[in-house]
């Protein structure tokens, strides 16, 4: 099992106690994810424990700590519900390499490469059923709050697969899905935190607002980390999304622009011809490095992220609102 620590964006953590704090709760939490998925069944515990072994950013659990600290963040429910998040999140991930046909996940084999699809669809579902256990046991708040929230990812995936209805704007859809996808469930663990540390419940709707926006700028950010990626400084290809045909947010605004563009329209083209030669690749993602859409794509993730940042006046000045304002920036600045 790969040892997992705190996310590069908030390992800079000014506040030393606060970090310690943070590192001591992400040790409990990886302790209690193995803990989760203890099988009797063979076949479950194996399959269950691959990407959990496989390491991870642990965003999800760590917003749930942070945010913990504006009351009690050593409290066993919030470990708990860092637990939950975590194991909704991995479950999501099973379904979507599925879906995505992706060959790798978090640098090993995806669980339908090895099992198969129905073996990898069926671990997710076990990974929801036992967050569900979980979630269970910290009251109807937190199950009311879970069960909304599986809902939303549910029909994020389900739009996103099925596209915008006829006449919709192509962007608000996109927009739509990132909040259901990634916002949802990045809003939610933040409102856990709240939730079972006994900090003021007041404090909900500020962190709830500011995991929304921050969930949706980190995909946008991953949208151009696709364009500007160098291979080496990110660990990702560049030109894996742009190749795959994924809409991200710089193409869609290509699609735009190629209305009344015809260099844009020519480019579109290209790309819709197929870019499985390299050298066609690469000319396409030289062309997308120098054009608007991808700069206007940027400050998209921008305002998303000053979104964020903007909810947070609602919280108490100190530790916990600077460390989560320079998560905010971090994720705009981010290469991986």
């Amino acid at each position: 099992m790969q040892k997992t620590s705190l996310p590069r964006q908030l390992r800079k953590v000014a506040d030393k106690n606060l970090l310690a704090a943070l590192e001591a709760g992400l040790e409990k939490v990886e302790d209690q994810l193995v803990a989760a998925v203890k099988h009797t069944d063979p076949i479950a515990k194996v399959t269950t424990r691959h990407l959990i072994d496989a390491g991870g950013k642990r965003i999800r659990p760590t917003l749930v700590l942070l945010c913990a600290q504006l009351g009690d963040g050593a409290a066993d429910e919030v470990i708990q519900s860092a637990v939950v998040v975590e194991l909704t999140h991995i479950g999501t991930l099973y379904h979507d390499d599925v879906m995505d046909n992706a060959p790798k996940r978090r640098g090993v084999d995806s669980a339908h490469e090895i099992w198969g699809n129905n073996v990898a669809i069926l671990t997710g579902d076990l990974l929801f059923a036992r967050a569900s256990q979980l979630v269970s046991k910290l009251g109807q708040k937190a199950l009311t709050l879970q069960a909304d929230t599986f809902e939303r990812l549910c029909l994020g995936q389900l739009n996103e697969t099925v596209g915008p209805a006829e006449g919709q704007d192509v962007i608000e859809h996109y927009l739509s899905v990132l909040s259901d996808k990634t916002g949802s469930l990045i809003s939610a663990s933040a409102e856990l935190g709240v939730l079972f540390s006994g900090a003021d419940q007041a404090l909900r709707e500020p962190v709830r607002k500011y995991g929304e926006a921050i969930g949706v700028a980190f995909q946008l950010i991953d949208d151009v980390i696709d364009i500007y990626s160098d291979g080496k400084t990110s660990g990702k290809t560049p030109g894996t999304d742009l190749r795959a045909g994924v809409p991200t947010l710089p193409v869609l605004y290509l699609r735009q622009d190629a209305q009344h563009d015809p260099a844009s329209a020519k480019l579109v083209e290209i790309i819709d011809g197929g870019l499985e030669d390299d050298a066609a690749l690469n000319d396409v993602l030289e062309q997308m490095r120098k054009h608007p859409a991808t700069e206007r794509a940027f400050q998209e993730a921008k305002r998303w992220a000053d979104q964020a940042i903007a909810a947070l006046e609602d919280l108490p000045a100190g530790a916990v609102r600077e460390a989560l304002k320079n998560f905010a920036d971090a994720v705009i600045e981010r290469q991986n």
